[in-house]
C-alpha cells in the first residue's frame, strides 16, 4: 500500500507542476486551486508511504516520478523541445527509481 501511495504521491506531484504553469499563464481561481490540492495531496501521500518505505528511497522516487513527469509534460503538452540528450536523462532517472524500488 505504500508503494501505491509512493506513486499517487508523485503522479501529484506531476498534477501541481500543470498547477504551476497554469498559474503562470493565467491567474484564475481553478488553477490555483489544482495547485494547492495537487501539492497537498502529494505530500499527505508522501507522509503516509515515508512511514513505511525509507526516507531516502521514499524521497529519490517521489522526485523522479515529478521530474520525468514534469519533463514529459513539458514536451507534449507544452510544446518543449524533445531533444535525444533529454529522452536519455529522463531514461536515466526513471532507471534510478526502478533501481531503488529493486533494492528495496
Amino acid at each position: 500500500m505504500a508503494w501505491i501511495a509512493l506513486l499517487l504521491a508523485g503522479c501529484c506531484e506531476v498534477s501541481g507542476v500543470i498547477g504551476l504553469k497554469q498559474v503562470s499563464l493565467r491567474k484564475g481561481v481553478p488553477a490555483y486551486l489544482l495547485l494547492i490540492a495537487s501539492f497537498a495531496g502529494s505530500f499527505s501521500l508522501l507522509t503516509f508511504a515515508m512511514q513505511h518505505v525509507a526516507m531516502g528511497t521514499a524521497y529519490a522516487i517521489w522526485t523522479g516520478i515529478g521530474t520525468v513527469g514534469g519533463a514529459l509534460v513539458g514536451m507534449f503538452l507544452y510544446g518543449e523541445p524533445k531533444e535525444a540528450r533529454r529522452i536519455l536523462f529522463i531514461a536515466m532517472i526513471l532507471s534510478a527509481a526502478v533501481g531503488l524500488k529493486l533494492i528495496s
